[in-house]
């Protein structure tokens, strides 16, 4: 069944389930239809029924007030039988697909006894290994205990280990880990009801005092865990969503983790003034904040009541008819007597209590409803990016390869970019204009260039800007890959009026602008315009205005300035403009689990994975140098410290023989940086973030920068920034 979906295509959908902590009876398809019926997405199932944990306490008991020997402990660890039929309420069928299994809540992994552990583990095995061949997708595990007594954290490993064994047992079945958001002392005293781990002897553990709270204690437990796990792609979190949220550096550190459920119990919600639960506005931005994530985790609503109709088949949305019966509704002329009358009455204060009592069996679902219709829609770079939120891609290589049509047409479908390079080149011919400068033409004309035209968009711009400002100019667009060239010219005879010279050529070995060539699209006369090129009559000259998008998500990283470098040297050396003119590259380390744990799964057939920059549409990621702006709201992530690495610069350049033999080594491209990033709170950084900021003209400006983009190029779709990769 597809989750209930919202009002709007661009709001993401939530998929909400139900948890009852001591649910007794098996899912059947009615149950599931009810819930349906309630707008439950799933239900959650135990695995194994009360009888079973009898067994085992009865054999644990048995063991520990046996009269064995401690030097025979190891040989004596019980071991728990099978399931019987009895044990378990499980079993294949239709309704299996909509459930989420939950692990017996009273084992513990962590415990320090060996002998409450072992017999933990056992169940687990047992537990996951039965509801793999259920076919449950998802089963839950309760998170490791953390303290007992003076210890800490001391059997996190030994639970990593556990769930890793779990994770063999199945090759399909998914394991989530209960955790809190963080850690607080008195959740450790939270024992289920008939837990092992009461039972841990004395000898094992040592008495000591609470430690204080940990924002980061449980994910600190959940590192560990994953680690150990050697990031399985099946390992997920279900997140216990607090009364009272943690910080903001927790809460954006677990939305970087890998979310697959958000438990909210009924002491989540707060009474609204009408006396409804409601969560607060904190809860609700943390809530859209996780659901724009590219795999929005689910929602479960646990021990927040019955659903409706269960219980009390009866418990229905009763209506009165206004009639007593039958006969009164088809004769409206007979009148009830008193006794009918009071008796009607009667029923009606009845049904009216009745109704209030159960007018909203679900207020918590509904409230959960109300805020999947009232989220934001999708922003327009969200909805481009859709699918490639945390996907890995590697750089485009346009100077190595001809890209394909394909390709050029998804970042044509840019407006912001060609709208901001559209508005650079007409302040550039306003103020060539303006402040009288000479051109390179013969008959005054700017000479404008285009560098790697592509499919022509920045063509297209340069005649519409010229059209615009009314100033005339002499246009040339040089492309390198063939395929492209052919359709440069169909533009040209179709669209541009053959208003524009095409030439077919690497822009770095193309000489210039020259006086006998004229627009033309007629093969054989461009074929005698290329001989006319290269006899020493040809006289070349300079260009005015030069313009190329060569950048790529790290600036500098698609060889933008070892191209231009190329083509440079033929600017206007008094007035020649470059567009873009500068730009900057920047860096950040973020811990991005999700991107981590792709590249170890490509790094066995691919040894070069750790090592290759990817261009990423980073999302489920936490920035792990920030500081926070006095102007943010409680609510509000963090701002992240973006350092500037290097820059780069383009212009008319005066050509020594000095500048043209360090040219040729290309010394003068080379840069390196040495920054230092102030980390608040403790992490792992799997890599570097990094973003650019060019000038394009004046103060017209691109940037992917977090920090800037939102005012110098909002929405703007054509990079993602690039990740760097740490071993």
């Amino acid at each position: 069944m597809e989750p209930t979906t919202s009002s709007g295509e661009d709001l993401p959908v939530l998929y909400v389930g139900q948890h009852e902590s001591r649910r007794q009876l098996p899912i059947t398809p009615h149950v599931l239809r009810q819930a349906h019926d309630s707008k439950y997405d799933m239900l959650t199932t135990p695995i194994t029924s009360p009888l079973f944990h009898s067994r085992v306490l009865a054999l644990l008991s048995n063991r520990l007030s046996g009269s064995e020997s401690a030097g025979n402990e190891e040989r004596t660890i019980p071991v728990v039988p099978g399931l019987s039929p009895a044990d378990t309420p499980l079993t294949p069928g239709e309704v299996i697909s909509q459930l989420v299994g939950y692990v017996s809540p009273w084992i513990d992994l962590s415990s320090p006894d060996p002998l409450v552990h072992d017999l933990s583990r056992q169940v687990l095995e047992l537990e996951v290994s039965y509801a793999a061949f259920c076919g449950l997708g998802n089963v839950v595990v309760p998170g490791p205990k953390l303290r007992y007594g003076n210890l800490y954290g001391e059997g996190i490993a030994q639970y990593a280990f556990a769930i890793q064994e779990a994770l063999a047992v199945s090759n399909y079945t998914q394991i989530l880990i209960q955790l809190p958001m963080m850690y607080h002392p008195d959740q450790d005293g939270e024992d289920v009801e008939g837990s092992l781990a009461p039972f841990a002897r004395p000898e094992y553990v040592e008495e000591g005092s609470k430690s204080k709270h940990d924002f980061l204690g449980t994910w600190d437990a959940w590192h560990v865990i994953r680690t150990v796990c050697k990031y399985n792609s099946r390992l997920f979190v279900a997140l216990s969503i607090p009364r009272h949220l943690p910080a903001i550096h927790a809460q954006s550190r677990w939305h970087s983790e890998p979310l697959r459920l958000l438990s909210l119990t009924a002491q989540t919600f707060i009474p609204n003034a009408e006396g409804s639960p409601v969560l607060t506005k904190n809860h609700q931005a943390l809530l859209h904040r996780y659901m724009r994530l590219r795999t929005p985790p689910w929602i479960v609503l646990c021990d927040v009541g019955p659903i409706p109709g269960l219980d009390n088949p009866e418990a229905k949305f009763a209506q009165a008819d206004g009639f007593i019966d039958g006969k009164a509704a088809s004769d409206e002329t007979i009148l009830p007597t008193p006794a009918e009358a009071a008796r009607f009455q009667n029923q009606q204060e009845h049904q009216q209590r009745s109704s209030k009592t159960i007018k909203n069996p679900t207020p918590q679902l509904n409230h959960i409803r109300d805020l999947q219709r009232q989220q934001p829609p999708r922003t327009i770079l969200e909805q481009f990016g859709a699918g490639y939120q945390d996907y890995l891609q590697g750089p485009l290589q346009p100077l190595a390869d001809n890209l394909e049509s394909v390709t050029y047409e998804v970042f044509e479908k840019d407006p912001i970019k060609y709208d901001l390079y559209e508005q650079a080149i007409r302040k550039a011919l306003i103020d060539w204009t303006q402040q009288d400068k000479s051109v390179s033409s013969m008959d005054g004309t700017i000479v404008v260039a285009v560098v790697g035209a592509g499919r022509g968009p920045l063509v297209t711009r340069a005649l519409r800007a010229s059209e615009d400002t009314g100033i005339k100019i002499e246009l040339w667009a040089v492309e390198k890959n063939p395929n492209a060239y052919v359709l440069l010219r169909r533009h040209n005879e179709l669209s541009w009026q053959n208003q524009v010279h095409l030439v077919q050529s690497d822009m770095r070995s193309w000489k210039g602008p020259s006086s006998s060539a004229s627009p033309s699209t007629n093969p054989y006369q461009q074929q005698q315009q290329q001989k006319r090129h290269q006899s020493s009559q040809t006289r070349h000259y300079a260009i005015d205005i030069l313009i190329s998008e060569l950048l790529g998500s790290f600036a500098d990283n698609e060889l933008s300035p070892e191209c231009l470098d190329g083509v440079t040297p033929l600017l206007n050396p008094t007035h020649g403009i470059s567009i873009p003119s500068s730009y900057t590259a920047y860096l950040t380390p973020i811990a991005a689990p999700k991107l981590h744990a792709d590249i170890l799964a490509r790094t066995p057939s691919d040894a070069t994975a750790p090592n290759t920059p990817y261009v990423v549409m980073l999302h489920a990621i936490d920035y792990l140098s920030t500081a926070l702006s006095s102007s943010a709201s409680p609510s509000a992530p963090a701002q992240p410290i973006v350092l500037a690495a290097w820059s780069f610069h383009h212009g008319p350049t005066p050509q020594s023989d000095e500048t043209i033999g360090e040219d040729r080594n290309n010394r003068h491209n080379t840069r390196t940086a040495r920054l230092t990033f102030p980390t608040p709170h403790r992490g792992v950084c799997h890599g570097l973030a990094g973003y650019f900021e060019a000038t394009l003209y004046g103060d017209v400006e691109l940037s992917t920068h977090p920090l800037t983009m939102g005012g110098k190029s909002p929405d703007m779709m054509s990079w993602f920034p690039i990740y760097f990769p740490l071993k």
